[in-house]
C-alpha cells in the first residue's frame, strides 16, 4: 500500500486535517511551481509566444490521462461553475422538458439549470434524499432513474454527494440517460483524483472539475472534458487563443471564424495563466504517480480506522459500498451538541466540516491514524 506522504507537505505537527473536500492543502512542489511562476513574471522577457500554449497543452494531456479522456476533449475552466455554464449555454430545452438532479445538490449545479428552466419553460426535479435506508447509495440511484423519462432533456449530478460521500452508480445513470435521450453532465470536484474516474466508460457529455479540492492544486483552476454532443458547441466567451491560426501573434488581427481543434473552443481568456497552470500540472503528476486507485485504497485504510476508533458507539456511518472512501459523514445521534462538538474540534486542531446533522470527514495521504482517532476521541467525549 503507498506510505503516507506527510512528508510531501506543509502541514504542521500536531494538526490533524481531515477536511480536503473543502480545500486541499498544497504539496510543497505545487507551491515551488507556484513561486516559479511568480519569479517568471516578475521578470517577463523571458516568456514568449510559443509559451502561451506549451504549459496549457502539457497540462491538458496530463487532465486527459487522469480521467481516461483524450486531451482533444479537455477544457480549461476556472471553475466547476464555468463548465456547467457550458452545458446550459448549450442545451435547449423544449417548453415542458424536465433537468434531473439530486437533492441538496451543490448549488453551483443546480443554479444555472433553474436559470435555463426559466427561460425555456422547463422544470427542475430535484431528487430527495431516501431516509433512514440501508442502501443509500442504490437507493438514491434507483430514484434517479426513476425519475427520468422522454422528457428529460439532461441530468446532473456529481460524483459522489458533497455532503457526505453517497457513491452514486454513474453506469446506471449513464445508460438511462442515453435510453431517454437526455445529456448527462457529471461535476467531478468531489473526487477526480481521488477515486478513478473513466470517461470512456462513464460516457458523460461534460465532466467538470474544480481543481483545488481533490487535485490538489491552487484555487480558480479546473477542467471540462467534453463528450461528442457539446464538442462543436458555442463557447462561452470569444477569447483570442481559443482561434485557430493565433500561436502566429504576428496575424491575431487577420480575424477567423474557425476554433481551435477539440474542446479548445471552450478555454476560459487568459488559460495560459503561468503561475496557475505550472502549479495544477505538478499537482497532477504527482496524483498520476501515486496512482489514483492508490490514493482511494490509502483513504479507504485511513476510514476503517476511524471506524474502528468510534466503535460501537452512537454514531452512524453508511455502509462501506455506498460512500467514498475519501469523503463520508458521520451521522450525529439525536439531541448532540453540534456547536459544541466544532468548537472543541477546531480547539484541538482537528479539521472537518459541519454538513447538516453530519460531520463529514475527507482525508487524504497525508494524514495518519492518530488523526482519525483525534476525530474520535473528541465526539466520543461530547456527543452524548
Amino acid at each position: 500500500m503507498l506510505p503516507c506522504q506527510r512528508h510531501l507537505f506543509s502541514l504542521p505537527e500536531g494538526m490533524h486535517y481531515l477536511n480536503c473536500a473543502q480545500l486541499s492543502p498544497l504539496l510543497k512542489s505545487v507551491e515551488d511551481a507556484g513561486i516559479a511562476g511568480i519569479r517568471r513574471k516578475r521578470v517577463p522577457t523571458g516568456i514568449q509566444a510559443a509559451d502561451f500554449f506549451s504549459g496549457s497543452e502539457a497540462l491538458r494531456a496530463l487532465l486527459g490521462r487522469l480521467v481516461n479522456a483524450g486531451a482533444e476533449r479537455i477544457a480549461l475552466v476556472p471553475a466547476a461553475s464555468y463548465g456547467i455554464a457550458i452545458a446550459t449555454h448549450n442545451i435547449r430545452l423544449r417548453r415542458g422538458q424536465n433537468v434531473v438532479l439530486p437533492g441538496e445538490e451543490f448549488p453551483s449545479d443546480v443554479y444555472g439549470w433553474r436559470e435555463r428552466c426559466a427561460l425555456d419553460g422547463g422544470t427542475v426535479r430535484m431528487v430527495p434524499r431516501p431516509q433512514d435506508s440501508q442502501q443509500p447509495a442504490r437507493e438514491w440511484t434507483a430514484r434517479l432513474v426513476e425519475a427520468m423519462d422522454r422528457d428529460t432533456a439532461a441530468v446532473t449530478l456529481s460524483t459522489v454527494h458533497w455532503t457526505d460521500g453517497t457513491r452514486f452508480d454513474l453506469g446506471a445513470i449513464s445508460k438511462r440517460a442515453r435510453e431517454v435521450g437526455a445529456f448527462l453532465i457529471v461535476d467531478g470536484t468531489q473526487s477526480v483524483g481521488a477515486q478513478p474516474f473513466d470517461f470512456v466508460a462513464v460516457q458523460p457529455d461534460l465532466l467538470v472539475c474544480a481543481g483545488y479540492k481533490w487535485l490538489l492544486g491552487p484555487y480558480q483552476y479546473g477542467f471540462a472534458a467534453v463528450g461528442d454532443r457539446l464538442l462543436a458547441g458555442r463557447p462561452l466567451e470569444h477569447n483570442w487563443i481559443a482561434r485557430e491560426g493565433s500561436e502566429d501573434f504576428a496575424r491575431l488581427v487577420a480575424y477567423r471564424d474557425g476554433f481551435q481543434p477539440g474542446a479548445r473552443r471552450f478555454d476560459a481568456g487568459e488559460r495560459s495563466n503561468f503561475i496557475l497552470v505550472p502549479m495544477l500540472a505538478e499537482a497532477v503528476r504527482q496524483i498520476l504517480e501515486w496512482g489514483v486507485e492508490a490514493v482511494q485504497a490509502y483513504c479507504a485504510e485511513m476510514s476503517q480506522a476511524l471506524e474502528g476508533a468510534l466503535g460501537e458507539g452512537p454514531f452512524t456511518l453508511a455502509p462501506r459500498a455506498d460512500r467514498a472512501a475519501h469523503l463520508f459523514g458521520i451521522r450525529m445521534p439525536p439531541g448532540a451538541p453540534l456547536p459544541r462538538i466544532v468548537e472543541e474540534l477546531k480547539r484541538r486542531d482537528v479539521h472537518v466540516s459541519l454538513r447538516g446533522e453530519s460531520i463529514r470527514v475527507s482525508p487524504h495521504v497525508y494524514n495518519r491514524p492518530e488523526d482519525l482517532q483525534a476525530l474520535a476521541q473528541v465526539l466520543r467525549e461530547t456527543a452524548g
